[in-house]
């Protein structure tokens, strides 16, 4: 204790025994002007910082040949008066380099001042972004602090890490308050985080005018806010904050380095509450905590100020290092300047001398590194660069670090962590309202209904807690794991509305967002934003199944449709007539009286059904067209036979409906959901009459109106029709055509930054086939109606158009086969008609044209033989008359290739057939 005690008096009187030393003969004095706003916290707390640097410096460094001359002068924040403080110094003191100004409004004139008398600027305080040296702007000026700009990726970081995509930025109308802006903007849209809305507070506001600007603030739906603000105009702005109610639980605050620099804890704490802060890292050492001690102690002396010391003390600390050092160094003793001044006006610009050794002192003084109270003193393009943030936050009359930033990693909880990478995971802070639960939380609506629950279920609880599950709910769960920030959220029941008022409430801002089955649609596009789909969708139409058809008396008849029937019936008939023009003069089994004729035609056909005709066909043609129709025949009574089974075996749901024109022609009722868009769909696109719609909540609802007959149908979306039918399959059918929606999202405020997340969220989510299969768990097991697909239903009968090919084939054998038959009888008989009178009307011609055909065709084969017969008599062991007549014989006595092209196949059977004809009448020879 003796030891510590003998070691701060020695201290004491190396400190007090400085300023009184007189400078040998030997010492150069060199001039430095110093520009501050005594007034101000920083700058009185720089003047001390700056007097304590320069005794420290010289008693550690007694043997330099230099020696600061400090002058000072008082800004009193002033940016007239800050210049011609400049002009003094520069013109009357001849200074070699001046510290300040402490605004960067006023150094912005004082650095064009000292670019032309080629004086250093150096100034610890002054950090808008646009006054940064460059080769050719501001060459004479030295930046012995951070930069603004420096510290914007830092902020974004944040901003990122609490997933915070619209924010509102709040700052002074100053220079070093709009300085800043351009570039925290662009640091932020590199993180999709839009900013909302600028608030410019002026410098001099009262507390009157920055409440009503947060009264504005206020109104605005975001709670997410960045202050860049000296430290005094940022005080009043948290205490007016409180009082507006704005450092409750929901809102978060974070203060730029220019509001959170202060070592010491900041001042008027109590209403800043919860905001977070970023500020340089300082490196802890044994020198800085000796100044502190010195700082806390020369504070209790009569002249000291109370309070803190803040980093721009530290930074005008160093300063005054650097400058004595690079004085030394630069060698600029006895140096002057070039154009002394002529005069008598002490603020005479143009009467301003040149220093001969600026550039050199200043190319010195930004090659000068050394550890300094801040840390490494190293100058980068005429400035410090930071090597870390640190960000805390305010927690009663303390701060808590919690996490850093390096360019190097990002954002880490422990800046000693050696991983390589950044985490983005900052230690749990405090938020405003003492609460952990991170602002702002997303307020998600959510509908309360009593139909379909499985996607969506809110129970409302006595303790006003909202518990909500589902199918939409698992979804955004899912969603929300698989983002890369995490996202509050609170959810907010929404009752007696529709989906399109839900909507509205999203694009008035009163909810962020609803988790709910909402459909995405044109026209809800307009004024909302809306991810991409999770789910199916599309518009369909519920119909009751009809009786079993297997109790239908007629169900025979339903294997063809009617139209096949009727061609079937027609083409029996037209190729028995077809067979019996063939055959009726050269086959005695299409012969005789005209009504056994018709049977004829009528039996043949017919009996080809069954494969049971009798009649035996001797002409080419005819069996050419038998062969054809004998096949048709096959394919037909098969077909038949197949669907028939079917039928019969195969239990088969028939729609009551399958056509919605059916629907509207009869003018029958149809439902749909209740606050659904469904009903816009049935009157703007199906054009249907609203006094014809009817509109119902839940399944049992659906299964009631149609089962009584209230409705034909019901249109809803095929999600929920698949809900309907896993409880009712049997009962109801889901039938065509499909109206196509584009499926269930998530809606969003129109511009929304979180649209793009949440969409590409959604992707990941529904390509994970598992992930995907456990959600839809909610919606229940739907496999017993998975064959009820939205597909357009017809009729089960078979149609004319699926034998179509086969009648044509039919046709054209037929009637090429007659016309080849007409054409050859017309032509052989065509030499008689002209004979008998060539007067004669064609009318005329035609009825001897049929009388011909009437008329047997000896000339043919078959009867021919019959011919034969007769002449040899033995051949009929009956003795009655021969039935031939003669006239027939006399009219067919002439050959012609009429009958050329009938031959008989089988010549025993012909022989049978024509002996059995020509025995009857013939005589009895016995």
């Amino acid at each position: 204790m003796a030891s510590q005690n003998q070691y701060l008096l020695l201290l004491i009187l190396v400190i007090f025994s400085f300023p009184i030393l007189e400078p040998s003969e030997s010492m150069e004095i060199v001039k430095v002007g110093v520009i501050l706003d005594m007034k101000s916290t920083v700058g009185s707390m720089a003047n001390r910082t700056i007097s304590m640097a320069l005794s420290d410096f010289y008693s550690l460094n007694s043997h330099y040949r230099t020696r600061l001359n400090l002058l000072t002068r008082d800004s009193q924040n002033d940016v007239v008066l800050a210049a011609f403080s400049a002009i003094d110094l520069m013109k009357n003191e001849k200074v070699h380099a001046i510290i300040g100004p402490q605004r960067s409004s006023e150094a912005k004139f004082v650095i064009n001042l000292g670019e032309k008398a080629k004086v250093p600027i150096i100034s610890f305080s002054a950090t808008s972004p646009s006054l940064s040296p460059t080769e050719h702007e501001n060459k004479f000026f030295v930046r012995s602090a951070y930069d603004d700009s420096s510290q914007v990726k830092a902020l974004a970081s944040i901003v990122k890490a609490y997933g915070w995509r619209e924010i509102i930025l709040i700052y002074e109308d100053t220079d070093y308050g709009s300085g800043l802006i351009p570039y925290l903007i662009d640091a932020l849209q590199e993180f999709d985080t839009r900013v909302r809305y600028r608030s410019v507070v002026s410098s001099n506001a009262n507390d009157n005018e920055i409440l009503m600007e947060l009264e504005k603030l206020k109104k605005n739906p975001t709670t997410i806010f960045l202050v860049h603000m000296t430290a005094p105009l940022s005080s009043k702005l948290f205490k007016q904050a409180k009082i507006a109610g704005m450092m409750s639980e929901g809102y978060a605050w974070i203060g730029t380095q220019g509001l959170s620099t202060l070592l010491d804890p900041v001042n008027d704490m109590e209403s800043m509450q919860g905001v977070l802060g970023l500020r340089p890292y300082i490196p802890n050492s044994k020198k800085l905590e000796h100044f502190k001690l010195r700082w806390i102690k020369s504070a209790d002396k009569p002249d000291g100020s109370a309070g803190g010391s803040n980093l721009f003390g530290l930074w005008a600390y160093d300063t005054v290092w650097a400058i004595a050092m690079a004085v030394e160094r630069a060698g600029i003793e006895n140096s002057s300047f070039l154009k002394p001044n002529t005069s008598k006006s002490r603020v005479d610009i143009a009467a301003l001398g040149t220093f001969e050794m600026g550039a050199k002192l200043l190319d010195t003084l930004i090659n000068t590194t050394f550890e300094g109270l801040s840390g490494n003193f190293h100058l980068v393009n005429g400035q410090l660069e930071p090597s870390a943030f640190e960000i805390f936050n305010v927690i009663g009359t303390s701060e808590r670090v919690i996490g850093y930033w390096t360019k190097e990693k990002g954002l880490i909880s422990e800046l000693n962590d050696n991983n390589g990478r950044a985490t983005n995971n900052l230690k749990n802070p405090i938020w405003p309202g003492n609460t952990i639960d991170q602002p702002r939380k997303l307020k998600i609506g959510v509908p309360v209904r009593e139909g379909f629950t499985e996607f969506i279920k809110v129970v409302e609880n006595k303790n006003k807690t909202t518990q909500v599950s589902g199918f939409c709910y698992d979804m955004f769960h899912a969603v929300l794991q698989v983002l890369e920030f995490p996202l509050p959220y609170e959810f907010v029941p929404f009752h007696d509305g529709s989906f399109d008022e839900l909507l509205h409430k999203i694009e008035k801002r009163e909810f962020d967002t609803a988790v709910a089955d909402t459909t995405i649609v044109a026209n809800r596009s307009t004024f909302v934003d809306f991810t991409l789909p999770y789910s199916e969708s599309g518009v369909s139409m519920l119909v009751l199944v009809k009786d079993d058809e297997r109790k239908n008396f007629w169900i025979f008849l339903k294997p063809l449709s009617w139209d096949l029937w009727l061609t079937t019936g027609a083409a029996f008939i037209f190729t028995g007539l077809v067979v019996w023009v063939l055959e009726h003069r050269i086959n005695t089994e299409f012969r005789g009286p005209p009504q056994h004729q018709i049977g004829t035609i009528f039996w043949f056909s017919f009996s080809t059904l069954v494969f049971a005709h009798r009649e035996r066909v001797v002409n080419n043609l005819s069996r050419f067209v038998l062969i054809i129709w004998v096949f048709v025949v096959l394919i037909l009574t098969q077909s038949y036979t197949a669907s028939l089974t079917s039928m019969l075996t195969v239990q088969r749901l028939q729609p009551s409906f399958t056509d919605v024109k059916d629907i509207q022609k009869n003018g029958y009722f149809v439902g749909y959901q209740t606050n659904s868009f469904v009903k816009d769909f049935l009157t703007k696109k199906l054009n249907f009459n609203e006094t014809r719609l009817k509109n119902y909540t839940t399944s049992e609802d659906y299964h009631d109106a149609l089962s009584n007959g209230e409705v034909a149908a019901i249109f809803d979306e095929i999600p929920y029709i698949k809900i309907f039918l896993a409880s009712y399959c049997s009962r109801y059918m889901m039938v065509g055509p499909t109206y196509r929606t584009d499926g269930f999202g998530f809606a969003f405020p129109l511009g929304s930054p979180l649209v793009p997340y949440i969409s590409r969220a959604i992707l990941k989510v529904t390509e994970d086939k598992e992930k995907m299969e456990n959600i839809e768990k909610a919606l229940g097991n739907q496999a017993t109606c998975e064959g009820q697909g939205p597909t357009t239903l017809s009729s089960d009968s078979l149609s004319v158009y699926s034998f179509g090919g086969l009648f044509i084939i039919a046709g054209i054998a037929s009637m090429s086969s007659l016309l080849i038959y007409v054409f050859n009888f017309v032509c052989f008989h065509r030499p008689d008609l002209n004979n008998h009178d060539p007067e004669r009307s064609f009318w005329s011609k035609i009825i001897d044209l049929m009388k011909h055909f009437d008329q047997r065709d000896l000339s043919s084969h078959p009867l021919m033989k019959i011919s034969e017969s007769r002449v040899h008599p033995e051949a009929s062991p009956e003795g009655n008359e021969a039935s031939l007549d003669t006239d027939d014989m006399h009219n067919h006595s002439r050959d012609s290739n009429e009958g050329a092209d009938t031959v008989v196949s089988d010549e025993d059977e012909a022989h049978s057939s024509v002996g059995n004809d020509a025995s009857i009448g013939a005589p009895n020879t016995s």
